[in-house]
């Protein structure tokens, strides 16, 4: 089966009623198990936490892992022209090395997954991409902070997200 079709066999449609005579396919999350699994990257021991209990979900229920590293955009680094660019270089050299270390883990597990560079707030961030993916899930490591108080990240996906989080320690 190719890419395109198992991935839409995978998504969850059901029919709506549009306006007038015409019907058009809604996006479902949650039907019938999962058919994407969004993970956040940032390079840290909790987000490969998150990422393999993520790939052994990914594995059991058949579903694509998009793992997503967002460089966020809104530091100090970014308020002058030469900032962007050592800031940019030092984002991409982090992607490759976050790539190199994934595969070398995922190469041995039999899934179907991508690896994603977005730029922005890494929540915002993370829904877009579920969203551009139609994820069921997303997932995320807890942040290693004294007091065992989640990170912005999740506390704000938590909240706000319009599909489940999952927090991984």
């Amino acid at each position: 089966m190719s890419d395109a079709s198992n991935c839409s066999a995978r998504a969850h449609y059901h029919l709506r009623v549009a306006e007038g005579d015409k019907t058009e396919r809604e996006f479902e999350i949650g039907k019938d198990g999962l058919g994407g699994i969004v993970v956040g990257m940032d390079g840290s021991p909790a987000s490969f936490h998150a990422a393999a209990w993520a790939a052994g979900l990914a594995r059991r229920e058949r579903a694509r892992l998009v793992l997503v590293y967002v460089e966020a955009v809104g530091g100090v680094a970014y308020w002058s022209p030469m900032g962007v660019a050592v800031a940019s270089e030092a984002a991409e050299s982090l992607v490759e090395e976050l790539k190199k270390e994934v595969v070398s883990h995922l190469k041995w597990v039999d899934i179907d997954w991508d690896f994603v560079h977005h730029r922005g707030d890494p929540a915002v961030g993370l829904e877009q991409v579920a969203e551009q993916y139609r994820a069921d899930l997303i997932v995320v490591g807890r942040s290693r902070r004294r007091g065992g108080l989640l990170g912005t990240v999740p506390a704000t996906l938590v909240v706000e997200a319009v599909r489940p989080v999952v927090v991984v320690p």
